[in-house]
């Protein structure tokens, strides 16, 4: 029922690909301006009054819009060219980054221009996460997905670590405009990249989904994918304790170590310098282990690094200890990214990755909110112990938890016959009822059942509201599946999109158990009529 698993490569692999080099490079040093734009932002508003309260609002201001168009941009990325929606929305991010360096360098700034353009900021990045995610396996070949989740990842820790040295060096010397100025070009850059990439078009003579319907849709799906669920299940488990470290370390850094800024970013880069170690060994990992045990080590491995936040008797112990960290954070995170690629198909994917993207930063946030709480009522050190015991209950949990080990076939495969009709139904008739008859022999129906539990979960992975396996009580032998969809449209589009080559298996396997050709009925509802009124004359 699954597909073989592909063998690890190397981690500098999909960078063979010209148009991925283009893009990683691009990214990369995107990431490392917005990373410098939230150094640059907090400087400008450390001598404002409430200076506290606008400092932590930087980061509200940038991470909001994700948690709050996540799920409505990763329906846009699978309803629109992902390449067109790219280049519009790095190219508003230009312009807002353009504006925030203009007012800047005039003196025209505030607290409440500057927050005003960091949300705008943050919604252009909500608008391209999921929709460079999904991109990525047109980019490069499935067995490379791994290491392309790897290199993306390294990319973002490198921004973290680096991005915020930088910036410090520029606004100490020349102040933030420049900062603004270089975020603004990096987004440019990868304008520049996406425009001279060339997406093969798809052909498809269906028209676009409606937004609401492909919103639910994609939400259907992932109820009805037992896999998927299960990463999301294991990425709260460890987002949630992991969030800890991060939120807590400027104290640790300050308040318990006694570090200044510049030695808080030594710790940032020493997060980041255990993240492209770890995206250089992680092919060799995944040959030695598999993704269930590397989850398991990267819980263990964040957890001793929490450990050591919170008792190592000086800040090179902690700075080690980092290192290790930064290797478990680029392990977990770059491990549930690429399977959730490899589970999802190409019709569903940007919505079915802006809902982990929304589970990874609601996990933080929440995360970041509980353990502030935590560290003010008992203390840093009891708050990072607590997350660490539960990053180690986390790696446990893997024995009774495990991700799927190899990947299901997502590969398209329009297997099915078109519909025998006699009417041509409106795309937008429906519901519609498809019933399908079988002929099962009484020795073989408790597998047929069982097979069939797998079939009506494909059904609603690629569309059916409901489903049901019904047996004939007039024949002995006979049995009918039934399952309705929205509309004409909506089942044509099982036809013609959404099934694989799982779904055929599916389907192969109840073959076994049957006997004689199976019957389908396509049933499109009525529209009610509304009675007519006749009006006595008194």
């Amino acid at each position: 029922m699954t597909a073989p698993p592909t063998a690890p490569v190397s981690t500098w692999a999909p960078l063979a690909s010209r148009v991925y080099r283009a893009l990683w490079i691009a990214q990369l040093v995107s990431n490392l301006g917005t990373w410098m734009q939230t150094v640059g932002a907090q400087w400008l508003l450390v001598d404002e009054r409430n200076a506290e309260t606008l400092v932590s609002l930087v980061q509200t201001a940038t991470t909001l819009p994700v948690m709050l168009l996540s799920i409505p941009s990763g329906v846009l990325a699978d309803l629109l060219d992902r390449r067109r929606l790219l280049i519009g929305a790095q190219s508003a991010m230009a312009v807002c980054a353009g504006v925030l360096t203009v007012v800047t360098a005039t003196g025209a700034i505030t607290p409440g221009v500057l927050l005003t353009l960091l949300f705008l900021l943050g919604v252009g990045q909500a608008m391209t996460a999921p929709a460079w995610q999904a991109i990525q396996p047109e980019l490069v070949a499935r067995n490379q997905i791994p290491a392309a989740a790897a290199l993306g990842s390294m990319s973002q820790n490198v921004g973290r670590a680096v991005g915020p040295a930088i910036a410090g060096a520029l606004v100490s010397l020349v102040g933030p405009t420049l900062v603004f100025a270089v975020n603004a070009a990096s987004f440019l850059g990868v304008v520049a990249v996406l425009v001279a990439w060339r997406r093969p078009a798809t052909d498809q003579d269906l028209p676009a989904e409606r937004p609401i319907a492909a919103l639910q849709t994609g939400l259907r799906f992932i109820r009805a994918a037992p896999a998927i669920r299960r990463v999301l299940v294991r990425s709260i488990l460890f987002i949630g304790p992991a969030s800890a470290l991060w939120a807590l370390l400027p104290v640790v850094a300050h308040a318990r170590l006694g570090l200044s800024s510049s030695g808080y970013g030594l710790l940032l880069g020493a997060l980041g310098v255990g993240a492209v170690g770890g995206a250089t060994q992680l092919a060799r990992l995944r040959r030695a282990l598999s993704p269930t045990r590397l989850l398991a080590l990267a819980a263990v491995l964040f957890g001793a690094a929490t450990v050591a936040a919170a008792v190592a008797p000086s800040a090179w112990m902690v700075l080690v200890a980092l290192v290790f960290g930064g290797f478990a954070w680029l392990t977990a995170l770059s491990t549930m990214n690429s399977i959730m690629q490899l589970l999802l198909p190409a019709w569903v994917r940007a919505r079915g990755l802006s809902v982990y993207q929304l589970v990874f930063m609601g996990g933080q946030a929440v995360g970041a909110l509980v353990w502030g709480v935590v560290a003010g009522a008992f203390g840093t050190a009891v708050a990072l112990w607590c997350a660490a015991a539960l990053l180690g209950l986390c790696a446990v949990s893997t024995l009774w938890l495990p991700v799927r080990v190899t990947a299901l076939d997502t590969t398209p495969a329009a297997y099915w016959p078109e519909p025998e009709l006699e009417i041509e139904p409106d795309p937008e008739d429906g519901p519609v009822l498809v019933l399908v008859t079988y002929h099962v022999p009484d020795e073989a129906a408790a597998d047929f059942a069982a097979a069939m539990a797998r079939v009506g979960r494909s059904r609603q992975r690629t569309g059916a509201m409901e489903w049901r396996l019904y047996r004939d009580v007039g024949a002995v032998d006979r049995y009918i599946e039934a399952f309705v969809v929205r509309s004409w449209e909506e089942h044509m589009r099982q036809h013609q999109v959404r099934l694989t080559a799982q779904d055929r298996l599916a389907e192969d396997e109840i073959e076994r158990y049957t006997t004689g050709v199976s019957r389908t009925l396509h049933l499109v509802a009525v529209p009610p009529v509304q009675p007519v009124r006749t009006w006595r004359r008194g």
